[in-house]
């Protein structure tokens, strides 16, 4: 039986992917507000709530305003599926002492395992092999353009925690060779570390982007540190897309100043840059690296618990500090 409209309610933006496969079950635990039902602009709907929303499930995509924030004056707690939180206005949870939670580990090891396929597909053309093949060219023009080895290069990684030393453990078995930066030096970690990412991209074939978005890392990665990759060099993205300025990837793909890109993620999602579209040095992906069932349970069973913390008044998993 679902919550009664009495109880406290969570208010739902997005929703997130979770959300949706779990729904059901959701719904038999907690009092679930959902916008997207309703006919209601959200900031109507928002305010004709404001009393009884005690927290908030949030995707990536759903901005946690300072507007929303203000608009619920019972508001206690904001949940992320993601586990990057640039989407939340942290300066004002700080100052309202809301709590803000994201999803942790639940699934670094599949965006890990996306980071790696991304880069052996653009290194290796697969997904343009795939088109050559399924259109038959094949038959027609025998001599398909080389592809470039994985093992033996050196692949910087940018933002060294959960998922980037998954990636890093996943190449190094693959006779990569990895150095990183990030916000502070890795104590247990014997990688070579660089200050900038000037002096990370200038000694690298291949970056990694894992890091957080934040006003530190927007557009980090622009036209100069694409250039000391150059031609023959490659970049992944499973982090933010505006960490990379996008214009300046564009430009030296289109120029064939860089290698090539694998991307998860883009600046303006769900919009996707269609100059990249006919490149066959670029695979594109929509923003799935975390998406798979067994992320989607893991998910669904920490929102679980850290929800029924919130309700109880117990400890939580994953709170963010750093606000």
């Amino acid at each position: 039986m679902n919550s009664t409209p009495s109880a406290p309610s969570v208010l739902v933006l997005g929703p997130p992917l979770v959300f949706k496969v779990y729904e059901t079950e959701f719904s038999k635990k907690y009092n679930f507000l959902k916008p997207w039902e309703n006919p209601m602009p959200l900031n109507h709907f928002i305010s004709s709530h404001s009393t009884s929303v005690k927290a908030i499930f949030c995707s990536a995509l759903s901005p946690v305003t300072c507007d929303i924030i203000q608009s619920l004056p019972e508001l206690e707690f904001v949940l992320a599926s993601s586990i990057g939180v640039n989407h939340i206005d942290l300066q004002e949870c700080k100052r309202r002492g809301i709590v803000v939670a994201n999803a942790g580990s639940s699934f670094s090891d599949d965006v890990a395992d996306m980071a790696v396929g991304l880069l052996i597909d653009v290194m290796r053309r697969i997904t343009a092999s795939n088109r050559y093949v399924k259109n038959r060219v094949w038959p027609k023009h025998r001599d398909y353009p080389l592809h470039n080895k994985l093992g033996g290069k050196r692949v910087g990684i940018v933002g060294l925690g959960n998922i980037g030393l998954q990636i890093a453990t996943r190449l190094m078995a693959m006779g990569c060779i990895i150095s990183y930066t990030s916000r502070t030096i890795k104590p247990n970690v014997t990688f070579p570390f660089y200050h900038d990412i000037h002096q990370l991209s200038s000694n690298c074939d291949i970056l990694i982007i894992s890091c957080a978005l934040n006003d530190q890392t927007h557009h980090m990665i622009d036209r100069q540190v694409l250039l000391d990759l150059g031609k023959d060099g490659f970049i992944v993205n499973v982090a933010r897309g505006a960490i990379i300025h996008e214009k300046d990837l564009i430009e030296c793909l289109v120029k064939g100043e860089l290698g090539g890109a694998g991307l998860d993620v883009f600046e303006h999602e769900p919009n996707f840059p269609e100059e990249l579209f006919a490149l066959d040095n670029v695979v594109l992906t929509p923003h799935h690296g975390a998406v798979t069932k067994e992320a989607c349970r893991n998910l669904y069973d920490l929102v679980c618990k850290n929800l029924d913390a919130f309700f109880t008044k117990q400890a939580f998993d994953n709170e963010v500090t750093n606000m």
